[in-house]
C-alpha cells in the first residue's frame, strides 16, 4: 500500500524546513551581534583606561585645614578653676575643622586649579600627589565669581600635567570622566555623559555656565577635572543637584574655557580683571519687543546706575536705555553684555549702541567711554594666606615651666617647656594616634627632643631649629591623666615637613 502526501503535509514540511533555517539566521545574527557588543564594551573600557592612566599622575587631592575649635577654649578657662579641672579641659580632643577637595597640575612648575569654596578661608592647604607625596600650597588667587582658585606647590621638580580641550566643542552624548577624591577617596574615576551645556543653577553667577554630566560626583570631586575621551580637560567639577547632600545622577562643571581664562588672570595679576559698566542688566523678551516696536527681541535693559561715578553714569547713560550693540558687536541678552564687558577687560574704551525712549518712538544713540574694573568680594592677601608653620617650634605656643604652671597642671617636680597652644596652620594638626586622639595637645609638657633634653623655650627651639623637612623627630612628653591621677609619659613620633 502506497503512501501519499496531500498537498497540506507537504506544505506544514515546507513551514517547519523554513522555521528552523529562520531560527538558525536569527541565531547567527544573534551570535554576531553578542561578539560585536563584547568587542565594543572591551574596546570602550579600554579607552576609559588609557585615558585615566593618561591624566590621573596629574590629579591631586586638596585638604584645606581651617581654624581648630575645642570645646573649651583656652582663654576661656576659669581663672579659678582647679589645676585638675585645667588639665582636663587641655585634654578634650579639638574637632577638626578641614576640607576635602580635588585638583589637577596645569603647569610643570606646580600650578594647580581648584575650586574656591574648598580653599575659602583656610589657614593651611595641603595638596597629595598620585605618588603618595604631600606639600604644603599657597594660595595664588581665587574668583569667587566662577569658584575657582590657583594653588602653587613647591616640588624642586617638574610636574605631569593635563592639557585643556576645547569645552566649546563638547557634544550631548559624549563620554566623559570625573576623577577626584570623593568622600577622600583619591583617584577615583567615574564614567558618564554631556548631558546638557550652558546649564545654569540656582547659585551660578553670571560667569559660570555649566556643563552638565550624570558623571558621579560627590563631596570631595569638587575641583577636579572632567576629561573628554582624549585625556582633555573639559570642565571643572563644581556643582551637584541634590537632595540628599550626595550625588543624585547630576553634576555640573565649570567649562575648561572659563577656567583657564580665570587662571591665566590669577597667575598674571592675583586676580581676576573683568570689564566692568555699573549697572544692573535685563534682557529685552518678545513682550518688551512688541510693546516698544522692536523688531527682534534682542538687547539688555539698564535697570538701575546704582553709582553715577560708574563708567555707565559718568557717560550719561539712563535706566531704561536699551544697549544693542557693544564695541560693534550685537548684544543678545543681559547676559551676553555681561560677558562681552568683561572680556574687554578694564581701562578699556569702547562704543555702545543703544535706544532711548523719545516719545512715542526709541532713538538711537551711541556712547564712547573707559571701562572700569569688576569688584569683587574675594581677595587673596597677606593678612589672609595661608601661612607655612615656623619650623623652629613646629607651629607650637611654648612657655616655660614656671612653679605656678606646674602646680596649675600638675605637673609638679617636671621639667620641660608647656604646650600653651597649637598653631591652627601647624601640621602636628594633621597627625594623630591610631586611636583618632591628638598627637599633641595643650598642657603637654615637652622634655626631650631627639634624645636631647630641654630645660626652656630657647633650648627647645634652637634645637628644633636645626631640623629640616624629612628629619625624623621623638619628643619625650609629659602630660596628667585625669583617670590615673598622674603624669603619664609619652613618645611622640613624627616626620618634619
Amino acid at each position: 500500500m502506497s503512501i501519499k502526501f496531500t498537498s497540506r503535509p507537504k506544505l506544514i514540511l515546507l513551514i517547519t524546513l523554513i522555521g528552523f533555517f529562520s531560527l538558525f539566521i536569527i541565531l547567527a545574527f544573534r551570535h554576531s551581534g553578542a561578539d560585536d557588543s563584547i568587542k565594543t564594551t572591551k574596546e570602550l573600557s579600554a579607552a576609559f583606561s588609557a585615558v585615566i592612566k593618561k591624566v590621573e599622575p596629574a590629579v591631586v587631592s586638596v585638604r584645606a585645614r581651617y581654624r581648630m575649635v575645642s570645646e573649651i577654649t583656652f582663654a576661656e578657662t576659669p581663672k579659678d578653676s582647679s589645676s585638675e579641672e585645667r588639665s582636663y579641659q587641655d585634654q578634650l580632643p579639638r574637632r577638626a575643622n578641614y576640607g576635602v577637595g580635588s585638583g589637577f597640575i596645569v603647569d610643570k612648575s606646580g600650578y594647580i586649579i581648584t575650586n574656591f569654596h574648598v580653599v575659602e578661608d583656610a589657614v593651611r592647604v595641603m595638596v597629595g600627589l598620585e605618588n603618595g607625596e604631600e606639600y604644603q600650597a599657597s594660595i595664588v588667587g581665587v574668583d569667587e565669581e566662577t569658584d575657582i582658585a590657583v594653588l602653587k606647590i613647591d616640588a624642586n621638580k617638574e610636574l605631569p600635567t593635563i592639557a585643556f580641550g576645547d569645552s566649546d566643542a563638547v557634544q550631548l552624548g559624549e563620554w566623559v570622566l570625573a576623577i577626584g577624591s570623593p568622600f577622600g577617596l583619591e583617584q577615583s574615576a567615574t564614567a558618564g555623559i554631556i548631558s546638557q551645556v550652558q546649564r545654569e543653577t540656582p547659585f551660578s553667577s553670571p560667569f559660570q555656565r555649566f556643563i552638565q554630566t550624570d558623571a558621579a560626583v560627590n563631596r570631595g570631586n569638587s575641583g577636579g577635572p572632567l576629561v573628554n575621551m582624549d585625556g582633555e580637560v573639559i570642565g571643572v567639577n563644581s556643582q551637584i543637584a541634590t537632595v540628599t547632600g550626595n550625588f543624585s545622577g547630576v553634576s555640573f562643571a565649570l567649562p575648561a574655557k572659563e577656567a583657564l581664562f580665570v587662571y591665566r588672570q590669577i597667575v598674571q595679576y592675583g586676580r581676576v580683571r573683568r570689564g566692568y559698566l555699573g549697572v544692573n542688566l535685563d534682557s529685552v523678551r518678545n513682550e518688551f519687543a512688541k510693546v516698544y516696536g522692536l523688531d527682534e527681541a534682542k538687547g539688555a535693559i539698564i535697570t538701575n546706575i546704582a553709582d553715577k561715578q560708574s563708567p555707565a553714569g559718568r557717560a550719561g547713560l539712563q535706566v531704561g536705555d536699551v544697549i544693542t550693540e557693544f564695541n560693534g558687536e550685537k548684544v543678545q541678552n543681559a547676559h551676553d553684555l555681561i560677558i562681552k564687558v568683561a572680556l574687554a577687560g578694564p581701562d578699556r574704551d569702547v562704543n555702545i549702541v543703544f535706544l532711548r525712549e523719545n516719545g512715542d518712538s526709541l532713538e538711537r544713540k551711541v556712547v564712547n567711554l573707559k571701562l572700569g574694573e569688576r569688584p569683587t568680594n574675594k581677595t587673596i592677601t597677606e593678612s589672609n594666606m595661608p601661612k607655612k608653620t615656623d619650623s623652629s617650634s613646629f607651629g607650637l605656643v611654648l612657655v616655660d615651666l614656671n612653679p605656678s604652671l606646674a602646680k596649675s597642671y600638675n605637673l609638679e617636680g617636671e621639667k620641660g617647656v608647656l604646650v600653651k597652644d597649637i598653631d591652627p596652620s601647624s601640621f602636628l594638626n594633621d597627625l594623630r594616634y591610631s586611636t583618632n586622639s591628638d598627637l599633641i595637645m595643650r598642657g603637654d609638657l615637652i622634655q626631650r627632643i631627639n634624645r636631647k633634653q630641654v630645660s626652656d623655650v630657647k633650648s627647645f627651639n634652637q634645637i628644633a631649629g636645626e631640623l629640616k623637612p624629612g628629619d625624623p623627630v621623638v619628643l619625650h612628653v609629659a602630660s596628667y591623666n585625669r583617670r590615673t591621677q598622674s603624669v603619664q609619659k609619652r613618645i611622640v613620633q613624627f616626620t618634619m615637613r
